[in-house]
């Protein structure tokens, strides 16, 4: 299979058989096993998806025309400050550090993570954002530790 799209998460324009529905959560895997395919959150860890050890091959190349790109979960700064929706519930200001996850159905959340006793604390409730306002997020690198083989919570 030729052109297919990076490896990452994305949303599903569409069912994919019975095996994974539209409008959910997946990551493509250009390398996968059992080969390119799409693999479900098998659960979530520390506000990330963990993923499915083994994957739903594509029936076709042509089937990633239905995949939507989303920004990779992690750790951003927020570049102009923004409200979550229109009904304004949440106000994230600008240079404030947030990590963005996702829930089954590919909603983005905003985690806004706070300095106590023991050091930086990520909360386990976020807040639903319009997607439409990610542009105003920046990515920072931040160093990931190895996992163990057997955890699959990040595919590569």
């Amino acid at each position: 299979m030729s052109s297919l799209p990076p490896c990452g998460p994305y949303r599903t324009r569409r069912a994919l058989g019975t095996t994974i529905p539209e409008g959910r959560l997946v990551y493509f895997h250009n390398h996968g096993d059992p080969g390119p395919g799409l693999y479900l959150p098998s659960g979530w860890s520390t506000n990330r998806a963990r993923w499915q050890a083994h994957g739903t091959p594509l029936p076709t190349p042509e089937w990633v025309e239905h995949l939507e790109p989303l920004l990779a979960e992690g750790l951003y700064r927020v570049r102009a400050g923004f409200t979550c929706c229109e009904e304004r519930c949440r106000t994230f200001e600008e240079e404030q550090l947030v990590q963005l996850g996702y829930n089954g159905l590919a909603e983005p959340i905003l985690f806004v993570p706070e300095w106590d006793s023991t050091g930086l604390r990520f909360p386990t409730t976020g807040t639903l954002v319009d997607k439409a306002r990610l542009g105003q997020l920046v990515p920072l690198k931040v160093a990931e530790a190895e996992e163990p083989s057997s955890e699959h919570s990040t595919l590569h």
